[in-house]
């Protein structure tokens, strides 16, 4: 099997590139609104950003931020296909503007705009992320009432365009094929993770930081909420992260980055592929050897020499990458063969 993957190096609030309804799966992390590195950012975007935060008015900063956010989740709601997922990655913000210290929702503002559009909220997952901090409390320390809880959790917002998502002839066999183990899925569907940790990021020419989350939860969510062949999109593409995940998983991908100093970095974690994606498949064998031991299913894989617990799971089918070619400046086909 083969797929392509599009990275476009344009602002995502003006989608053209995309034909309407043609992509299964958004997976992303945008700037987070009221996160102080993200200020030049927002207020390049409208100038009335930043005459909020020199007013020292939070909450109108926070709202113009999030209408920005708004153009571009109009957009993807264009492209997105009839039961299509969106997955996305935000963490909240705690700030302190003149006098007034207080946390500004990101995610109920996201929730707010997806439930509008009519979209079904499915259940959101808490990305509990490791801390290494050595004094934990904020505020007044140890004195009430003044201090307060720090944040040391994302979230993951999953929402769907509609009912399930119904499927082709053709579409059954793969969709049998991109299973996942019952092992995987008690760990996956949990509403709390943890252990995920993102690679540091070496960005010292490129003036902004980028959103980056753990390849692992990106290649994660494209296996819970997609068929090997789906069409992946990422509107902040950062350094690449959703579209390495997509090869690894067998899928289509586009990509949306406004920086074009990113393109360096992508590429060269692209070139990485075919051996993270080797890599991600063993780990997920030798898990699942280690679940086996000891135990009885009932099951036989078809294409594998183990066992498997449930009738579901006997058709999963990995694919490893054979080639990737550069077809074209911002695009790629990559070919696989079963693993």
């Amino acid at each position: 099997m083969e797929t392509t993957h599009k990275i476009i190096f344009k602002n995502s609030k003006d989608i053209t590139e995309v034909l309407p309804a043609s992509v299964n799966l958004i997976v992303t992390s945008p700037p987070y609104p009221m996160i102080e590195i993200w200020d030049s950012l927002f207020s390049s975007f409208n100038h009335r950003i930043g005459e909020a935060l020199k007013d020292e008015d939070g909450m109108r900063a926070y709202d113009l931020m999030h209408r920005e956010l708004d153009k571009v989740w109009d957009e993807i709601d264009k492209i997105l296909a009839p039961s299509g997922i969106v997955c996305i990655n935000i963490g909240d913000a705690t700030r302190k503007i003149g006098d007034s210290f207080q946390v500004y929702p990101n995610h109920s503002h996201i929730i707010s705009y997806f439930k509008d559009k009519g979209y079904d909220m499915l259940p959101l997952i808490i990305w509990r992320k490791e801390t290494n901090k050595p004094a934990k409390f904020m505020g007044s320390g140890m004195l009430p009432p003044n201090a307060y809880v720090t944040l040391e959790h994302e979230y993951l917002l999953i929402f769907r365009k509609g009912g399930k998502r119904k499927f082709t002839k053709d579409e059954i066999k793969k969709r049998r094929e991109s299973a996942y183990f019952w092992e995987e899925r008690n760990e996956w569907f949990s509403d709390i993770w943890t252990g995920l940790k993102g690679a540091p990021q070496k960005l010292d020419h490129v003036k902004r930081r980028a959103a980056a989350y753990p390849l692992r939860l990106a290649y994660r969510l494209i296996n819970m909420y997609s068929i090997q062949g789906d069409t992946i999109m990422d509107p902040f593409l950062g350094t690449g992260t959703t579209t390495v995940a997509a090869m690894c998983a067998s899928r289509n991908s586009i990509g949306y980055e406004i920086n074009p100093k990113f393109k360096p970095i992508i590429e060269s974690k692209i070139k990485g592929v075919r051996k993270i994606s080797k890599k991600l498949i063993m780990e997920r064998l030798e898990k699942h050897a280690n679940f086996a031991q000891g135990k009885t299913l009932k099951y036989k894989s078809k294409h594998y020499d183990f066992n498997v617990m449930t009738k579901q799971e006997k058709d999963i089918l990995f694919q490893t990458i054979k080639k990737i070619e550069k077809i074209d400046e911002n695009e790629f086909k990559v070919t696989y063969k079963p693993f």
